[in-house]
């Protein structure tokens, strides 16, 4: 008889909740629920498209035989516009760019070049789950600090300031923040970045949505704010430019290049071990970061109406409060219930065929609820789906359970 494999320990605190939670979807999907996907920030399935432009230069290049590796730090026009975008925001002190396979491998590989077992990275919470998955296997100790509700979702400084000890590598600002949608304010990221440049601190500033706003907003790159600080900012043609299967993001250090330099080196070894991300798709990026982009004003008007009608409609349901999202495509709605959010979404799922992410996948202050919407389907359905909420709340108060429509 084989024995048991035993999987490595590493993988044990690995979670990733926008996906854990197709289980319980499927299990619902099996007893005949009709499903209304709002889980996966994946704007395809919902009938927005990249622009023709993009998909131009990728299938040129195919033709063009550029199928085989790429650099190990990407294609050299590629890397010129994004250095050319970066100082277009105010960055300087440019030090290293690199491509990656979305910019999930460039923050994959930036913090295994950075974090040893026993050190810790300060992390947002609620914030984007890759994080803590990395960290679990890099054998690092992930500490949240917690974003301010009250407040718009901004960080809280002083929490932060407060987390920051002699092991404490990093803090990672995720901006516009995935999952609550909320944009720091100028005062905000000053003070992140004058306490990364005063502790020595690697400042991860992942702004993929950054060209995703609301309400007039401009969006401000945090490493445009400080010359003295280390700073990796984390883009990618994913979210803004409606392609992330292609898996292209990208990676801009700044800051001091003799104190950045051997991180940069250590860098370097784990792309070229990798041999480089994908290469056709590469060609797209001059496309898109020094192209007219006419398809942006469109998304964003279409992404407001929806943002606006989940805003209305979960802010009258009993049981349920929410801060007006200001970018990106989704919200995160507090729910005043007195389970676990974890129980009370495995339910309403169940029973609704709404499937949502529990607060608890993303981190939340203790003692508080959430649940995580992706706001891009049409608004037909969005209403279709908070309606589903709302009866299933109101029968949950009454001791009953709710039988979809």
């Amino acid at each position: 008889m084989t024995p048991t494999i035993r999987p490595a320990s590493r993988t044990k605190n690995v979670h990733y909740a926008v996906r854990d939670i197709l289980k319980v979807a499927e299990e619902a999907r099996r007893a005949g629920r009709e499903l209304l996907y709002l889980n996966i920030g994946d704007p395809c399935p919902f009938g927005f498209a990249p622009p023709p432009a993009l998909l131009a230069a990728t299938q040129e290049a195919m033709r063009q035989n550029k199928n085989g590796y790429a650099p190990s730090d990407g294609i050299p026009a590629a890397l010129k516009s994004i250095r050319a975008d970066a100082e277009r925001r105010g960055i300087r002190d440019l030090v290293h760019t690199c491509v990656g396979s979305g910019g999930s491998e460039v923050i994959e590989m930036a913090l295994a070049a950075l974090v040893d077992p026993g050190e810790n990275v300060l992390t947002p919470s609620p914030g984007y789950p890759l994080y803590t998955a990395v960290m679990a296997k890099l054998g690092a100790e992930n500490r949240p600090y917690f974003l301010d509700e009250e407040n718009g979702w901004q960080p809280d400084l002083a929490d932060i300031r407060a987390k920051v000890d002699a092991k404490t590598r990093a803090i990672v600002l995720i901006n516009p923040n995935n999952p609550t949608g909320s944009v720091c304010t100028r005062e905000t990221l000053q003070g992140l970045v004058d306490l990364c440049a005063e502790r020595g601190l690697v400042l991860f500033a992942d702004e993929i949505y950054d060209r995703l706003l609301f309400d007039g907003l401009q969006h401000i790159s945090a490493a445009s704010l400080s010359r003295d600080a280390a700073v990796i900012t984390i883009c990618g043609l994913s979210k803004n430019w409606v392609v992330p299967g292609w898996r292209i993001g990208w990676g801009v250090i700044s800051g001091p290049s003799a104190a950045l330099g051997p991180w940069v080196e250590a860098m370097e070894k784990l792309e070229r071990s990798r041999l480089s991300a994908n290469h056709p798709e590469q060609y797209a990026i001059p496309v898109a970061l020094d192209g007219p982009n006419d398809h942006l004003p469109g998304l964003v008007k279409e992404l407001t109406l929806r943002r606006d009608k989940t805003v209305e409609m979960l802010s009258a349901i009993d049981g349920i409060t929410i801060t007006p999202p200001r970018a990106a495509f989704y919200a995160f709605p507090r729910l005043h219930i007195d389970e676990p959010d974890e129980l009370f979404i495995a339910d309403l799922i169940r029973a609704t065929g709404v499937v949502v992410v529990p607060g608890s996948g993303f981190g939340q202050r203790p003692g508080t609820k959430h649940f995580r919407v992706v706001t891009l389907p049409p608004v037909d359905q969005l209403a279709e789906a908070y309606r589903r909420i709302e009866a299933f709340l109101y029968a949950r108060k009454k001791g009953r359970m709710v039988q979809p429509s």
